[in-house]
């Protein structure tokens, strides 16, 4: 590796921002990259993330930039953090300045409405199958503040290519980040989305003032619904028992710096989306998700009651209360299909 080789984060949000500021403290240069040329310069000059992160002064490795040829240029570790509308799009316009070699780790969580493809099959579309061997996911029970912080958090590097995920778990990993290694991409993609959405669906029953009964069961029975899109989409159930599933869905939809808890809370208490969304100033990926995990499932013939319900209150302007109604009024059944179905038995 050459001796300035870096490590380049595309987005300068929350959580690229925390990312960033890991990989600098364990010793690397880092290229933080942001779209808004008004953004970097604030970066470069306050040293601080006031937009998105403050109160997390940039370490003096993080160089903050706004174009992409010079981000990218002899990074040995790209690391995309953009929401997940936007990664096709960035992918689309890095693609001339990306090295062949170099690994590709996906941190943001979602599925890209309409196409209804993973973020990994985002990448190979636009890359082409090239890229399928150096991509890697990186997902997991983990808030931006809390790893800027430098509390101890635990993630997952998946890969298709088991050498690309240890390669990003000896390069991203420190003595307060531990890094995992997953050969199930698929399985790690569907935890790392749809647990945003079962955490919209906590939040609302929070706010519709239900008890921890009523949120254990709905993480449980979400759980049990990832599982089946996970299977679904070639995924191993298995996964879903660890960080990227059980962990991050635990995490999401019981805290309260979970933005997509957030979201559920306030409309279980009556505000409209709109007003939510713009009092939040984050991203909430639960939001997209539920309409394009909604798609999927539709396509697949995969039964996500839970999912369902938050699309249709954020889709269908569905009332709250009815949502949840629906749910509980649904017919009696073994908890059996808590177990993803065998392919080709009924879901």
């Amino acid at each position: 590796m050459p001796g300035d080789a870096h490590v380049a984060v595309l987005g300068a949000g929350a959580w690229g921002t925390a990312l960033a500021l890991s990989l600098a403290e364990r010793g690397d240069a880092v290229r933080l990259w942001t779209w808004q040329k008004d953004h970097a310069r604030e970066l470069a000059q306050d040293r601080e993330n006031k937009r998105f992160f403050p109160g997390f002064p940039l370490h003096e490795r993080v160089e903050p930039n706004a174009g992409l040829a010079p981000t990218l240029a002899g990074a040995k570790l790209v690391i995309i953090v953009v929401p997940t509308p936007a990664v096709r799009g960035l992918l689309e316009q890095a693609a001339p300045y990306l090295a062949g070699d170099a690994p590709l780790a996906v941190a943001s969580k979602g599925i890209e409405v309409d196409s209804n493809m993973l973020l990994s099959e985002v990448i190979e579309s636009v890359l082409g199958p090239t890229a399928r061997p150096r991509s890697i996911v990186l997902s997991g029970p983990s808030f931006a503040q809390e790893v800027a912080r430098g509390l101890p958090t635990s993630l997952v590097a998946a890969a298709f290519q088991m050498d690309a995920a240890i390669r990003a778990q000896m390069s991203i990993a420190t003595e307060r980040l531990r890094i995992y290694t997953s050969d199930d991409p698929i399985g790690v993609q569907v935890g790392g989305a749809l647990k945003n959405v079962i955490a919209i669906a906590a939040g609302a029953v929070d706010g519709l003032g239900f008890g921890h009964n009523t949120r254990a069961a709905l993480i449980t029975r979400g759980l049990a619904e990832i599982a089946r899109l996970a299977v679904a989409k070639g995924g191993d159930a298995l996964t879903l028992s660890g960080l990227a599933g059980l962990g991050d869905l635990v995490l999401t939809c019981s805290a309260d710096l979970s933005r997509n808890r957030t979201v559920g809370l306030e409309l279980g208490r009556g505000r409209t989306l709109e007003e939510v969304l713009v009092s939040l100033g984050h991203v909430a990926e639960g939001v997209t998700t539920a309409k394009s995990a909604y798609q999927l499932s539709q396509k697949l013939g995969v039964e996500l009651p839970i999912t369902n319900a938050v699309y249709r209150v954020i889709y269908e302007n569905q009332p709250v209360d009815d949502a949840v109604r629906g749910l509980l009024m649904r017919p009696p059944r073994k908890e059996r299909d808590t177990r993803p179905p065998r392919k080709g038995s009924e879901s």
